[in-house]
């Protein structure tokens, strides 16, 4: 259903346990990955006959890679040279194999320290494997020196990154000071976690997974703690029964708008709507709901006293109507006074709703974080890393360094399905491993965005949905939307309700 994102050290483990358990030697995985990076190159980059191709090999397996394709690519044509970080007997296990089997095949080989790089001839193709996925920090000043001549070589030679551009976290993409910048990444057995993640794009390039022979009983039987969503996602949405009728295909109440902020609900309610939700209800202050509704005929209104503001009052109007609907949406528009922080207190207190919590509903919780205690895994928080910071009492920077981790840690104090929104997005529940999206749109980035998900996805949990599915699938249906209106929006300039008119075009089911 999900693609695994394993990180360097489960990635370590499946290679550990073909080895060990399944049998497998780990000379013939260096071997397969090298033949697949041979095989990536050859699509991908310039022609081999011919080409002066550079190796770069680290003193660890990615420099076992890097020698044993440098023995395939001279078979094919190239001249080739290879850079290694230490002395040839110094290196172990399958490297030592694969640079002996180098050597003795005839591919010329340097040390780093017996070579200036400003002396070398300008190479056609040049193939990183001086670090691997387990580097991690800042860059030592002798490799960052290589990593940025590298990246000036690069700019008329075709690089290739072995398994991970040198210089990034294998777990989180983020880079020590500089990292390759590749042309084309070729990684083995699995794309590991930091490669996955939006900020790590700029250096990856084009981004292939290679298999290598790790039998599927191990990936099946020790599962990482990433997953990417991917199109099989889809499976989880609700069929439409062709007997059906509005009142089966959930009915949906959102709850917020204030003076200045009734749009936000408004494009909630028409998330829900476009997303298949057979009905919408907004329950706002009276004396806003004309200007809420204006427009939208398709919403119908619980007007809320007193007409002028949110109170403890506004949940007495609510409470009798509560069981007519399937599914909330709390928090679009719903301001941050003293009245509103006591309407979300008293929902919390006297509901058991599943519910959204989404904008100022998150802004409620953050002031008064006892109420998280009332929260069920039958909710979800849906914060960006602004809200995510106040509720966590952190910065967005940490927040932003370590989005997996922070909704992990979410999770745990919430009890609850928890949306990082932003690039990647990722989805975390107590009872389900982590995922996040592949998602990483310029065109969702407008205002109103996220007032569209939380409908989407309050819409899938009226249908039946557990929260955690109607999470994963509401961020992965909400990305598609943004990326189908890059073509008629190249340069963005889309309103976020052209984010929810599209969702019925990009649906894959």
């Amino acid at each position: 259903m999900h693609t695994p994102l394993p990180t360097p050290r489960e990635m370590a483990h499946w290679d550990h346990l073909a080895i060990r358990e399944a049998g497998i030697m780990g000379e013939i995985l260096m071997e397969n990955a090298s033949r697949e990076a041979l095989r990536v190159l050859l699509s991908e980059g310039p022609e081999l006959e011919g080409a002066f191709a550079l190796f770069l090999a680290g003193s660890g397996n990615n420099g076992g890679d890097a020698f044993a394709m440098a023995r395939h690519a001279a078979d094919s044509g190239a001249r080739c040279l290879v850079l290694h970080t230490r002395n040839l007997e110094d290196y172990s296990g399958e490297a030592l194999y694969h640079a002996r089997l180098c050597r003795d095949c005839g591919v010329e080989m340097s040390l780093f320290s017996e070579q200036d790089p400003d002396n070398l001839p300008q190479p056609d193709i040049v193939v990183d494997g001086l670090l691997g996925t387990g580097f991690s920090g800042e860059l030592r000043q002798d490799y960052l020196d290589w990593v940025r001549w590298i990246n000036c070589t690069g700019e008329r030679a075709f690089v290739l990154a072995l398994d991970i551009p040198s210089g990034m976290n294998g777990e989180t993409g983020h880079t020590g000071g500089d990292a390759v910048r590749a042309d084309c990444t070729v990684t083995f057995g699995a794309c590991k976690s930091g490669l996955f993640f939006p900020q790590a794009r700029e250096f990856t390039g084009d981004l292939h997974v290679a298999p290598i022979g790790i039998p599927g009983w191990i990936r099946e039987n020790h599962p990482p703690a990433l997953f990417a969503l991917d199109e099989g996602v889809f499976d989880y949405f609700p069929r439409p029964d062709p007997g059906m009728h509005k009142g089966k295909a959930g009915h949906v109440l959102i709850v917020g708008g204030s003076w200045g902020m009734t749009g936000a609900p408004a494009l909630a309610g028409l998330g829900a709507l476009r997303s298949g939700a057979g009905l919408v209800t907004v329950a706002c202050p009276a004396d806003i709901c004309g200007q809420v509704r204006q427009g939208w005929p398709e919403l119908m209104a619980v007007p809320l006293q007193p007409g002028d503001r949110w109170s403890e009052e506004s949940f007495a109007g609510l409470k009798k109507e509560l069981s007519r609907f399937d599914a909330v949406v709390l928090g679009p528009g719903l301001g941050r006074d003293n009245g509103a922080i006591e309407f979300v207190r008293t929902y919390l207190s006297r509901s058991c709703m599943p519910t959204v919590f989404d904008a100022d509903a998150l802004f409620a919780l953050s002031r008064e974080r006892s109420l998280m205690s009332n929260l069920s895994r039958d909710d979800v928080l849906t914060p960006h890393p602004g809200e995510m910071a106040r509720l966590l009492q952190s910065g967005v920077e940490q927040i932003q360094q370590d989005r997996v981790g922070t909704v992990r840690s979410a999770v745990k104090e919430t009890g609850c399905s928890i949306v990082l929104k932003g690039p990647g997005s990722v989805v975390g529940h107590p009872e389900y491993p982590d995922v996040i999206s592949p998602c990483s749109c310029f065109n969702l980035a407008v205002g109103g965005s996220g007032d569209v998900l939380a409908g989407v996805i309050g819409s899938l949990m009226a249908r039946g949905l557990p929260s955690q599915r109607a999470a994963c699938l509401g961020v992965y249906w909400h990305g598609k939307a943004g990326e189908y209106l890059e073509s008629p929006y190249p340069w963005r300039g889309n309103l976020a309700q052209d984010i929810a008119h599209a969702l019925p075009y990009c649906i894959n089911t």
